[in-house]
């Protein structure tokens, strides 16, 4: 059982947070001191890292083989990484004139409230948590209603560690109850979030209901995998428009889940796909041999259901379809594909968060761009082509914070995610997450 946290809870935490950041218990403390707590925390990520791999894949259905290998030593190493740039956060002196000296130093903004997702609970979470504990603020953290066990874990975690009380506060909850609290709690200073455009919509009205308090957005997405007929190796694209789109049962922001291919090699490259749909069998997630797992919940599932009914109207179902024969729970949803999908379809303009693949045929260079960018979101897009000519052409008109050419959903933590138009602003990872978290200080010194 996970207590069922409400308003009061949120505030409680608010408060916890807003003492620990003006008494100076992690603020005003050096970086140094900052980087030994942290770089310990990361470290007790790793020496537990086989129990918060079974709680992300009891809570979430993520498959174990992706939790060990991938999501927690993942999210060590964000940790860690962020933790060992904590001292090399330069600040400036601009050019001023004779007798003054203007000094610009980064700040915490103060309380940080993160609300994060359930299809990377933990990982995301540190995406968050890394940037702004690194930077000296303090943090209200909410999990998704269905995935909080690794967040609460964290925080035992980090008390071990010696983070000190009130700086790293969970509150599991409801988003619409403890999610909206910290969106329009008047001592929250700044608030990211990981998830729907639509409850993205609802955080900004929070912002300016409350106290303009920066919000940093990282949303939806319907990222086009777009691929064009010169990439000679078409196996090894089969491989990642597999790996773009059933990755985690398709519930990955970045997801390649619309397949524009261009007409001349759709056949062959359809063989492959369909080939290797084929032999991945969803089954039990803590099996490490299992290659697809149920989706976090039944009604995640239905969800997927309702837009894989839609598609039979709109496309041509390849292979999958709305159940797994003989599968424990409702939960399950088979890798599930369409052919002859047109740009504007509900299932190629829909972020589905599922096992669906849209497969689109274009002719033309001019045709693959068009379609790629008719979306509102822009989060990732893939490229795969043989001539250096056409990726150079091709990446810079493709409206996405990621261009992954011959391959799919590139990321590093030294390099910045996030997305345009509506799959949101601002950057997770690497050094530029930093200015989510602080805010520019001149110090002007008249020495005359």
């Amino acid at each position: 059982m996970v207590a069922d946290g409400g308003e009061a809870d949120a505030d409680l935490a608010v408060a916890a947070a807003r003492r620990a950041f003006d008494d100076g218990r992690w603020s005003r403390r050096s970086a140094r001191e900052r980087q030994e707590v942290l770089l310990r925390l990361a470290q007790l990520i790793l020496d537990n890292a086989a129990e918060l791999a079974v709680l992300e894949t009891l809570d979430a259905g993520k498959l174990i083989a992706d939790t060990s290998a991938f999501d927690i030593p993942g999210s060590a190493a964000i940790l860690k990484w962020y933790a060992e740039i904590i001292d090399k956060i330069p600040g400036e002196i601009p050019p001023t004139g004779e007798g003054d000296l203007a000094l610009v130093t980064r700040e915490p903004l103060g309380v940080v409230g993160a609300i994060v997702p359930w299809n990377y609970p933990l990982e995301t979470a540190i995406w968050k948590l890394a940037p702004a504990l690194v930077t000296g603020n303090s943090v209200v953290l909410k999990p998704a209603e269905d995935s909080p066990l690794t967040a609460l874990r964290l925080a035992e975690l980090a008390i071990q560690a010696g983070l000190p009380d009130g700086v790293l506060n969970v509150v599991p909850g409801p988003g619409p109850v403890v999610g909206r609290a910290l969106g329009r709690h008047p001592d929250v200073d700044a608030i990211t979030f990981t998830g729907s455009t639509a409850v993205g919509r609802l955080f900004m009205t929070y912002a300016g209901e409350s106290t303009l308090k920066p919000v940093w957005l990282e949303c939806g997405g319907k990222s086009a995998n777009v691929v064009f007929a010169d990439a000679a190796d078409l196996d090894r694209v089969a491989d990642g428009v597999i790996a773009g789109i059933f990755t985690n049962q398709g519930q990955v922001c970045s997801a390649n889940s619309r397949l524009l291919v261009q007409r001349a090699v759709q056949d062959a490259l359809l063989e492959r796909v369909l080939d290797r749909v084929r032999g991945i069998r969803p089954g039990d997630p803590l099996d490490p041999a299992t290659a697809m797992g149920p989706l976090v919940s039944v009604k995640q599932a239905e969800r997927v259901r309702g837009f894989i009914e839609t598609g039979r109207g709109e496309g041509t179902l390849l292979a999958g379809g709305s159940e797994v024969a003989g599968s424990p729970t409702a939960a399950y949803v088979p890798p599930t594909v369409f052919g002859d999908v047109a740009p504007d379809a509900v299932i190629a303009q829909e972020e589905i968060f599922g096992p669906v693949l849209a497969v689109t045929p274009f002719d033309t260079e001019e045709e693959a761009i068009r379609i790629a960018n008719g979306s509102r979101y822009g989060l990732a897009a893939s490229l795969w082509s043989d001539s250096l000519a056409r990726v150079h052409r091709v990446a810079p008109r493709l409206r996405a914070g990621t261009v992954s050419v011959n391959r799919v959903d590139a990321i590093d933590v030294a390099v910045p995610f996030g997305g345009f138009g509506q799959s949101g602003f601002g950057r997770d990872l690497s050094a530029h997450a930093l200015d989510q978290y602080t805010g520019l200080k001149t110090t002007w010194i008249d020495y005359r």
